[in-house]
């Protein structure tokens, strides 16, 4: 069982950038990985994924964000700049050990961060 313990989050204006860190009590070099957020009254919503197949993000956040992997860190991130106040959600890592193809869907996934706060305000 894969532990996700997340870091980073907080309060920015608008246009900063801040990183989240995602620290796995495994390794997860080979694994699909993402981020996904939620807004409040709002569902949960992808924002991106990787895996050595490819590396996805939704189309709010490209060339925004940007998600890396330390593999010797065992450390998933999520670098984001150019904040917009849409951007204000609670963001969540997310990693499976198997990838159907679908790296879009929270369902596709089997360990989950505790969740950490952005708030961008204008």
């Amino acid at each position: 069982q894969v532990r996700l313990v997340q870091s980073g989050g907080g309060s920015v204006q608008s246009g900063d950038s801040i990183t989240l860190a995602c620290a796995a009590s495994d390794k997860i070099s080979t694994y699909l990985v993402g981020w996904f957020r939620q807004a409040p009254g709002k569902e949960r919503e992808f924002v991106s994924a990787m895996h050595w197949l490819g590396t996805w993000y939704t189309d709010s956040v490209k060339g925004r964000f940007t998600i890396a992997r330390d593999n010797a860190a065992k450390t998933l991130y999520l670098e984001m700049n150019s904040l917009k106040p849409e951007d204000t959600a609670v963001y969540y890592c997310a990693a499976d050990p198997r990838y159907t193809g679908v790296y879009d869907l929270a369902g596709s996934y089997q360990h989950w961060g505790q969740g950490t706060q952005v708030t961008v305000s204008s």
